[in-house]
């Protein structure tokens, strides 16, 4: 087992991969660099070689799907993703790992929102949607992260080896922040520096499918994660449409005995109806994701008496 291992997932980064690794080397030294290439028609790969880290292949396109190889891959005590288009310093690996090593700390979160971001980023869309994402994902699970969509995070083996990776793309970083939050894992802050990307070296996000992806995945982690809390607002609004719908046709039957519209009386009881069966889904889901929750802790359990036996 490595003692700290730095993960770089690649697609065509030949103009940086070279002073990331560099960097990373001069920083910590100690560490074992992997370099996990997902398809890169450029020589990403063949400088990863020739710097003497260790490269990997995963022939599945998509951050979510490099970063479940990696996870699934490799063990160690401390785990740190970067990019590898050199927008994050190396400087700060240092102060990550000991969170995890000397602290506990089960999730370690580059923030670059509290700094730099703002100012080097010249996408303005990205900026709004970071900010949007840590504001909507801090609300609705009250949590405190501050850099939600950030690609520098450092973790302990416990949080690797129980973190079921399910998204294929860039929206697996929100997935990992919401599930950190979710099972009451430790998480800090670290906040770092960031710089643009050099001349030559283009993004991999699109600004709107994958933020449209990163809001839907939210959402979805939001009903899983939050049962009650998702389909009694759903009961809610529902029952509010009843009511709406109801209230006259009662009224006009107070007034004069007679119903005068029995297709809106009919449609707000099917409405009432689906305003109930929301509720009870929500009551039964909860229960589930509470036994859930259970078996994690369980399972956390034996995954520091793996560790412990390495």
């Amino acid at each position: 087992m490595d003692k700290i291992a730095v993960l770089i997932p690649c697609y065509n980064e030949e103009k940086t991969i070279k002073k990331v690794i560099d960097d990373w080397k001069k920083e910590l030294p100690e560490a074992t660099i992997y370099v996990y290439n997902n398809n890169s028609t450029d020589h990403t790969a063949q400088i990863a070689k020739d710097a003497g880290v260790i490269v990997r292949d995963e022939y599945q396109q998509g951050k979510g799907n490099v970063i479940r190889r990696m996870f699934r891959e490799i063990n160690a005590q401390c785990y740190i993703m970067i990019d590898g288009d050199d927008t994050y310093p190396a400087e700060f690996g240092r102060e990550m790992a000991e969170k995890v090593l000397e602290r506990k700390v089960d999730m370690v979160v580059g923030d670059r929102l509290s700094s730099t971001y703002f100012e080097e980023n010249k996408r303005p869309f990205h900026n709004f949607g970071n900010s949007l994402v840590r504001g909507t994902i801090n609300r609705l699970f009250k949590s405190n992260i501050r850099d939600i969509m950030t690609g520098y995070r450092a973790f302990s083996y416990q949080f690797v080896k129980t973190f079921p990776v399910l998204s294929k793309g860039f929206e697996i970083e929100t997935e990992m922040s919401i599930h950190a939050v979710d099972k009451n894992m430790l998480v800090e802050n670290v906040i770092i520096d960031y710089r643009d990307r050099p001349d030559g070296s283009k993004s991999k996000l699109n600004t709107y499918s994958d933020g449209a992806r990163v809001l839907k995945t939210i959402m979805g982690l939001y009903k899983n994660y939050k049962p009650m809390q998702f389909f009694g607002l759903l009961a809610l609004v529902l029952a509010i449409i009843a009511v709406a719908m109801f209230a006259p046709v009662f009224t006009s039957y107070l007034k004069t005995g007679l119903v005068a519209k029995f297709p809106t009386l009919i449609v707000s009881g099917f409405v009432a109806m689906a305003s109930l069966q929301s509720f009870f889904a929500g009551l039964i889901l909860s229960r589930i994701v509470q036994k859930d929750r259970q078996s994690f802790e369980y399972k956390l359990q034996m995954v520091q008496l793996n560790q412990d036996t390495k």
